[in-house]
């Protein structure tokens, strides 16, 4: 039994308050926190037992610690923004919390996230006795420990890896994001880059695209080549992989208003004067846009994340294709949040049993696949997310060059 505080009370958050109240045993006690307490008091109120509420501002080390220091957490479950990651790390190494986020951090002024940053706290975190787990989402988070899975259980080596992120859902606006709108715009609109050979290679945003079928009727979408965090941890733990590549769907409805909205600028991050103040275009954007956590009611349809693995096992050549299909309506049905939302917010409260049980630990920093998957993919297929895993014929000719 063990104590938590949740930063964050968007969508993910309110998945995370809500799977970690139905596990009494391991969650004991829980704190949601967040800039604005009346959104932390609302999911509160969904809930089946009673959880405490706070309010601090997440970019403010000694407000945060300070509320650390009075709860004693044993764990910080970070949901908040990747702008945030290194002050709540810096909040937990001063109360001696460890620490677990779903996304690695990236600065407020250049779209460039990275896990250097928080790689770079490995010595405070080991010297304090500490854990730091990171990125344990979905993409990244499960799509690595499919990837451990598959090295363990299936392959002896690796060549390739493409994780691939299907959306099918549809909310019904005319243009909305399934996350935080500013994080969304911001990885979209970047450089795509890939991993091959031991090199990273860049492309322009979303100009390789290809058509993939997916399974279980969800049938053909088009995918796109971009930089996800995961391929770099990845690279650095699998260093055998050759290749390494990252593809997410998009509509042409989407890709049209975001296009759109670049060449008005609106998608800028750099400040601009407008009545003799300094906003950022994007910032004021994700004001005006539908807030993520408003359209789990609306949002119908599936999504369908995975990765597609060929490699060698005692020397056959082996095509592999391990993915999850998670329905937009059963998740608010039972948490009151679309798939998105959902996909991301489970896997961190499994993260957070497996550090509370000591299923994974250690001291310093961590990224999920440096642990045994089997706990963890065995708790995805008890707490919602459960997986399907295919042998192929062949790898998929979308995915050959």
């Amino acid at each position: 039994m063990s104590k938590v505080v949740i930063i964050g009370a968007g969508g993910v958050g309110r998945v995370v308050a809500h799977k970690c109240s139905k596990l009494p045993e391991v969650f004991s006690e829980i704190c949601l926190a967040s800039r604005t307490l009346s959104k932390c008091d609302s999911i509160a109120s969904e809930l089946d037992r009673s959880i405490s509420t706070a309010q601090i501002d997440a970019d403010n080390v000694a407000e945060t610690a300070a509320l650390l220091k009075e709860f004693k957490p044993n764990l910080v479950i970070n949901v908040a923004l990747p702008y945030q990651d290194l002050t709540i790390m810096d909040a937990c190494l001063e109360a001696s919390v460890h620490y677990m986020d779903t996304a690695n951090y990236e600065p407020k002024d250049e779209a460039k996230f990275e896990y250097h940053w928080q790689w770079a706290y490995q010595e405070k975190f080991k010297a304090a006795g500490l854990m730091a787990l990171l990125g344990c989402g979905f993409d990244p988070g499960v799509t690595n420990i499919f990837t451990t899975h598959a090295k363990k259980h299936h392959f002896d080596l690796i060549d390739t890896l493409d994780i691939i992120d299907c959306n099918a859902g549809d909310h019904g606006k005319h243009f909305a994001t399934n996350f935080n709108p500013e994080i969304n715009i911001r990885e979209v609109t970047a450089n795509g880059r890939f991993f091959e050979h031991g090199e990273w290679k860049e492309t322009e945003p979303l100009s390789i695209h290809r058509s993939f079928d997916f399974p279980e009727g969800i049938g053909p979408k088009e995918i796109y080549l971009m930089y996800h965090e995961e391929m770099e941890s990845l690279a650095k733990h699998i260093p055998e992989i050759k290749r390494i590549r990252f593809w997410m769907t998009f509509s042409k409805k989407y890709l049209t208003h975001l296009r759109v909205l670049e060449n008005v600028g609106m998608t800028r991050i750099d400040p601009i004067l407008y009545q003799g103040q300094e906003i950022i275009p994007l910032q004021f954007l994700k004001a005006v846009l539908p807030d993520p956590g408003s359209l789990g009611e609306t949002t119908k349809g599936r999504t369908c994340i995975g990765c597609i693995v060929d490699g060698l096992k005692k020397g056959e050549k082996k095509y592999y294709y391990i993915y999850n299909i998670c329905d937009h309506k059963q998740c608010f049905e039972e948490v009151k949040s679309q798939a998105v939302s959902y996909t991301t917010g489970v896997p961190a409260m499994i993260g957070a049993m497996m550090l509370l049980t000591g299923k994974w630990r250690g001291e310093g920093v961590f990224n999920v696949e440096q642990f045994d998957p089997d706990p963890f993919m065995e708790q995805l297929n008890l707490h919602g997310l459960p997986w399907k895993e295919v042998f192929l014929a062949e790898k998929p000719a979308m995915l050959v060059d």
